[in-house]
């Protein structure tokens, strides 16, 4: 990742704003994703959302509970523009349930989603969630009650139970939320994530439609950190790249127990990657957003949200028993049909013309874990653990190959 250990600062941890992306993305490596994307080939291609990250590293060393060291932080979704708070038609799937994502019952209940979302790590739901409703607060949405959108995986390069984020935190990451490219790799919510035993992170792609099919956009943001046997357009990506696996830079004893028998880094590079182990397999969760301008309802949401667990089969995911795998689609399409006022006209795409956004939806999600995978710099968190980031040149190397790219 593109940051210094020593910016970080003051009492509740300074959040560190986001750079320029350095690493490549996928298509700058020439890798053939299937499908035109929009200008920035992010979510925020979909007209109105905007996308905020704040990031927050401090210390190296064993694990000290409460204290460090950190690596995690917040990434905040605005699915209209600033100040609108119109709500958007929304429904969400769970590939497997081993995780969280908070005010969901609503959702499926009405059909519809109010407010911005919010991705961070799994023990600061409670503290990104309580923060979320205080900032609509005070930049001027009047409710009764409201449940907050959160949703989390689990950073295990952080001290996860010291629980470091702070209101101040999801403040943040939602008054920087901006149109436009959006960072991604080792930032905001995906800072001490991994990913396919690689370092993970944030990542995002869009996808646009044919005038034929109607022009319409659909972008993907993810928050990676499961676990699988990654392969990128059917290449045995992680077969072609064995030296690169997780590892620790500290001797033992190390301080949390899963932890335990991980091998040292050797001097230039990771531990040998072994077969994975039966009760390693599918460790890890994602967190996945899917947004559009098409006219959808709710019904047809949760069919698009279904469609993410093609993306993630075509990367290795086997969505395993300890993963959360957890998936919501929204559309910006039919303003104001939440008005309580009369009855609503609203539009809907027929079920017959679904298609290319089913498969936009399976091609972007792919896209969007391996731009995050690419993005996200070789990090050495808590218990001197290493993940190593994906080298894309190796990626590359693999794809030509196996005739993937000439």
């Amino acid at each position: 990742m593109r940051l210094a250990i020593s910016l970080v600062v003051i009492v509740l941890l300074t959040s560190i704003p986001a750079t320029t992306q350095t690493r490549p993305r996928g298509r700058d490596l020439g890798i053939p994703f299937p499908g035109p994307t929009g200008p920035a080939n992010a979510i925020t291609d979909v007209a109105g959302i905007a996308v905020g990250h704040v990031t927050l590293i401090e210390g190296e060393g064993k694990l000290v509970p409460g204290k460090g060291p950190i690596r995690t932080g917040v990434t905040a979704i605005l699915p209209r523009p600033r100040g609108n708070w119109d709500p958007v038609f929304a429904a969400t799937f769970n590939q497997n349930g081993n995780g969280d994502m908070t005010g969901i019952n609503w959702i499926k209940e009405s059909g519809f989603m109010e407010g911005p979302i919010l991705l961070t790590g799994t023990h600061s739901v409670g503290t990104v969630r309580d923060a979320a409703i205080q900032w609509q607060l005070k930049n001027g949405r009047d409710f009764v009650f409201t449940y907050p959108i959160v949703a989390e995986t689990f950073d295990s390069l952080n001290d996860a139970n010291g629980e470091h984020v702070k209101p101040i935190h999801a403040s943040q990451a939602l008054d920087r939320a901006k149109p436009g490219p959006v960072e991604e790799g080792a930032v905001g919510g995906g800072t001490g994530m991994a990913c396919n035993g690689f370092k993970g992170g944030i990542g995002t792609s869009s996808r646009v439609l044919s005038a034929a099919q109607g022009g319409y956009t659909l972008g993907v943001l993810v928050q990676c950190n499961y676990g699988g046997d990654l392969r990128i357009l059917g290449v045995p990506v992680r077969s072609e790249i064995t030296d690169l696996g997780q590892c620790t830079v500290l001797s033992e004893p190390l301080t949390r127990p899963w932890t335990r028998g991980m091998p040292r880094c050797p001097a230039g590079g990771g531990a040998n990657i072994a077969p994975i182990a039966e009760d390693e397999q599918g460790r890890g969760s994602i967190v996945v957003i899917v947004a559009t301008d098409a006219p959808l309802l709710p019904h047809q949401l949760e069919r698009i949200a279904r469609r993410v667990g093609m993306g993630l089969g075509r990367l290795g995911s086997w969505a395993g028993n300890s993963s959360g795998d957890l998936f919501l689609a929204f559309s910006t399409a039919n303003p104001g049909a939440a008005n309580p006022v009369g009855t609503p006209s609203m539009t809907m795409l027929p079920n017959d013309r679904i298609n290319p956004l089913f498969q936009a939806t399976i091609d972007a999600t792919e896209e969007a874990v391996v731009n995050a995978m690419l993005a996200a710099q070789t990090m050495t968190g808590a218990d001197g653990i290493r993940l190593f980031g994906l080298p894309g040149d190796r990626v590359v190397t693999a794809l030509k190959k196996y005739n993937r790219m000439k």
